[in-house]
């Protein structure tokens, strides 16, 4: 069976066997009649918005029925999804009506994103189409020009994106809009959004999680959700969870979220239910706010939420062909599929269409009658409008990180330096910059960061109203959506994480990449920060952990990005990885994935090599090569803390072991320098490749992450043959830090054993030597792994820092 089927539309959930008084803690109200010309005006706006919604997805001309349809009037491909668009006309025209009368500062995200056709025609009614996008002006014209063009190659696309004004938010994959609406909110106190879930949404884990978000806003430095719980039955095939759950299952399920509950589900009289409804969800907002801002905050406050319940694709073709369509699966996207060869269906969709008496609402210039416009805000209250959206760029103080360097030849932890350097962009910017992060600071050595602020969880009694810009929770998801909010609307984050777990957030990170680079094509989309993640406990040590801990695959999910947004970088030590983060922070439009250590490390250069060796990407490490490098025999090549640190292990050993051996080492910080010259806005010349790497030398990488990701990068170049590479192996287990590096081929013999053979193919004494020379590394490598097993500990002296 294809597809579920039903007796009746609109089905009711079963009564649950939940105690009726349960039904107690949701909220009544009294449902007060609007006046006629409000109630007109809301009746009107709506029937046009849902009027130009359904003739996005069919019509190619014709578009306000100045005749009757013809086969020749239907979309050759009919692309759209109706099912959402009139609960989200009905919410967008009580939004409207709530920003009029009490001049909030509003956003509003949608969760279904594939709801286009109902907000690009309720932002063509308001007039926001046409601020920035001329050929959608309020007229004849524009209309046709929107509703011809819908899903189509010259027009908008089927789902929100960044070419929808107001939008912060990808609407393909779904999960991610609650908590991109509480990252939005945050630091800016008088904002509200309002976020519609769908039923659908509702059910992915992302979502589940994030209704936790609320306890994680502090009223008196943040703004508000309305969070709208669209409950229309239905997903593409079959009914949801959410439309299973009668009102006193989901009344037990918010409450214990922390949010009070208000059903919206009065068919006869929804303006006067959603209108009063709307009222309370902002009073009780402005309840809490005044509170916690008067200093007497609600602890564990009962923020609201509204339960909408309507049928899905209503108002639209109650049967074809014998099965029901409103309330039913069968709206979900076209709900006539035929309509452009059978005359049945082109018949339905005309009397559909006709149904919102078009005459009534379009004059013949094809504007829309004034009276449906008195709910709509001026133009820098609307919802597609707000500056928040794509105009809100704020610069971050970023401190002069040489102040924070290290001496060079010490031993220092990156995360622990760049932790004090992180402390102070906090105290220098308390209302534009915060740490998104699961459970992971402390363990990441980050803790400096606690130095002046705190964490930010309000249900915690020992974090409540502190003003903390930390943000911890256990959910990857939670943290990027957070991050995706806050940086849209202009504020810069970090997302600090293991290493291994970043993956989780890969989609949701791709999905706002996609957003970025359209919003850029735009040309009305401004500069927004660039979304900064901090990947350490690298699998290079996370031996105590195991294999499940070892896993760096989120960076090449970050080069497949286009080239305007990746930026990867490896800094070497302390010193680079300050350079490197003040850079990210104070960037602009990139996704920037910066990957080191938390364990000490030498700290090779200093506070100005530092400087330069970031600027350049990459450079040679004279003073662990054969006479700084020059006519070397081999260049090898150390890209990851910890590979790099083999590497210049490597050089060391190789001073004793084959002192006739010339060795160029380099370090490679930024990863994009090594993409072909040309397709990456860093990627170095063919000359400055040649002149780091030399033009005929045998090349060895001792690599962070997988060898495919830097065989991609490589592509292209000439004489690639003379390229080895040496990866994470997906070898692992619970284990010594050295036994890591052996088992995955990248340890100091490793390194070693390739030098020695790139070497012989032109240095003749090498060449002689290279049997002895490679039986003796070899051996080492056994005499390493025995004492391993042996004595469960890496050998003293395995981590000093290396002589020449």
């Amino acid at each position: 069976m294809p597809a579920e089927v039903i007796d009746r539309p609109n089905p009711q959930p079963l009564p649950s066997r939940i105690p009726d008084e349960v039904l107690a803690l949701s909220v009544k109200l009294d449902k007060t009649k609007l006046d006629h010309e409000t109630s007109q005006s809301l009746d009107e706006f709506r029937r046009a918005a849902n009027y130009i919604a359904a003739a996005m997805i069919f019509l190619q001309d014709n578009v306000l029925l100045e005749r009757d349809l013809t086969f020749d009037d239907i979309k050759p491909r009919l692309l759209g999804h109706w099912g959402t668009c009139p609960g989200l006309t009905l919410v967008y025209s009580h939004l409207n009506l709530l920003v009029s009368k009490h001049n909030v500062d509003m956003l509003f995200v949608v969760g279904p994103g594939h709801g286009a056709p109902a907000i690009l025609a309720t932002l063509w009614i308001e007039g926001s189409m046409e601020k920035f996008y001329p050929q959608y002006a309020r007229t004849k014209e524009g209309l046709h020009n929107l509703i011809t063009g819908f899903s189509t190659p010259k027009g908008l696309p089927s789902h929100i994106n960044s070419e929808t004004p107001g939008s912060i938010h990808e609407g393909g994959e779904l999960g991610y809009a609650l908590s991109v609406a509480f990252g939005a909110v945050m630091d800016h106190p008088d904002l509200v959004v309002a976020c519609v879930v769908g039923d659908g949404e509702a059910e992915s884990g992302p979502t589940a999680t994030a209704w936790h978000a609320a306890k994680y806003i502090d009223p008196a430095e943040s703004g508000a959700v309305i969070p709208i719980v669209h409950v229309n039955g239905f997903k593409i095939s079959e009914r949801t969870i959410y439309g299973c759950m009668d009102d006193k299952e989901m009344v037990a399920l918010f409450t214990g979220y922390g949010y009070q509950c208000r059903f919206v589900e009065d068919l006869e009289s929804i303006d006067a239910d959603m209108g009063a409804s709307m009222e309370w969800a902002l009073q009780e907002i402005r309840h809490i706010q005044h509170a916690a801002r008067s200093g007497k905050p609600l602890l564990k406050p009962r923020w609201p939420v509204l339960i909408l319940r309507t049928p899905k694709g209503w108002s639209g073709p109650k049967k074809v062909h014998g099965e029901f369509v409103e309330g039913s699966f069968h709206s979900h996207q076209v709900p006539l599929m035929a309509a452009k060869s059978d005359k049945g269906e082109l018949k339905d969709l005309q009397s559909w269409l006709m149904s919102y008496k078009p005459r009534e609402l379009f004059k013949k210039d094809g504007t829309v009658t004034e009276h449906m416009l008195r709910i709509v805000p001026r133009d820098e209250k609307k919802l597609g409008q707000r500056k928040e959206t794509y105009d809100s760029y704020q610069t971050l103080k970023v401190p002069d990180w040489r102040k924070f360097g290290v001496k060079q030849g010490t031993q220092a932890s990156c995360m622990k330096t760049i932790g004090d350097l992180l402390d102070q962009v906090l105290v220098d910017n308390p209302h534009t910059m915060r740490i998104f992060s699961p459970d992971e600071l402390v363990s990441n050595k980050l803790d400096a960061v606690f130095d002046h602020t705190g964490r930010n969880f309000q249900w915690d009694e020992f974090s409540n109203a502190r003003g903390g810009r930390v943000i911890e929770i256990l959910s990857e998801h939670t943290c990027q959506g957070f991050l995706q909010g806050y940086t849209l609307t202009g504020r810069t984050g970090l997302f600090p994480s293991y290493e291994s777990f970043l993956g989780i957030v890969h989609t949701m990170m791709v999905q706002y990449s996609k957003f970025c680079k359209m919003g850029r094509e735009t040309g009305w989309r401004k500069d927004v920060p660039s979304v900064n993640y901090l990947e350490t406990s690298t699998w290079t040590r996370q031996e105590h952990n195991g294999f499940s801990h070892q896993n760096p695959s989120f960076i090449g999910a970050v080069l497949n990005l286009k080239p305007t947004a990746a930026r990867v970088y490896f800094p070497p030590d302390a010193n680079c990885f300050l350079s490197t983060i003040a850079h990210c922070l104070r960037s602009k439009n990139y996704v920037n994935l910066m990957v080191g250590s938390k364990q000490p490390q030498p700290v090779f250069l200093s506070v100005d090599d530092a400087d330069a060796h970031c600027k350049a990407g990459g450079s040679t490490w004279k003073f662990a090569s054969t006479d700084d490098g020059l006519a070397p025999d081999v260049v090898l090549v150390g890209i990851g803390a910890e590979l790099t640190f083999e590497v210049v292990a490597a050089a060391s050993m190789l001073r004793k072991l084959a002192p006739h051996l010339r060795v160029r080492v380099v370090n490679v910080t930024d990863l994009m320098i090594l993409g072909l010259e040309g397709t990456h806005p860093h990627s170095l010349s063919h000359v400055d490749f040649d002149a780091l790497f030399t033009a005929d030398k045998p090349i060895h990488f001792n690599y962070h992450g997988y060898a495919n990701e830097l065989k991609g990068l490589l592509f292209g170049r000439p004489r690639l043959d003379r390229v080895s590479i040496e990866s994470y192996r997906e070898e692992g287990s619970t284990t010594t830090p050295f036994d890591m590096m052996l088992r995955n081929c990248v340890s100091r013999y490793h390194v070693a054993e390739a030098a020695v053979k790139g070497a012989a193919e032109s240095n003749e004494q090498v060449r002689l030597d290279m049997h002895l020379l490679l039986s003796g590394i070899r051996h080492e490598v056994q005499k390493c792994h025995e004492s391993i097993m042996a004595t469960g500990k890496d050998a003293e002296g395995t981590y000093d820092t290396p002589e020449f």
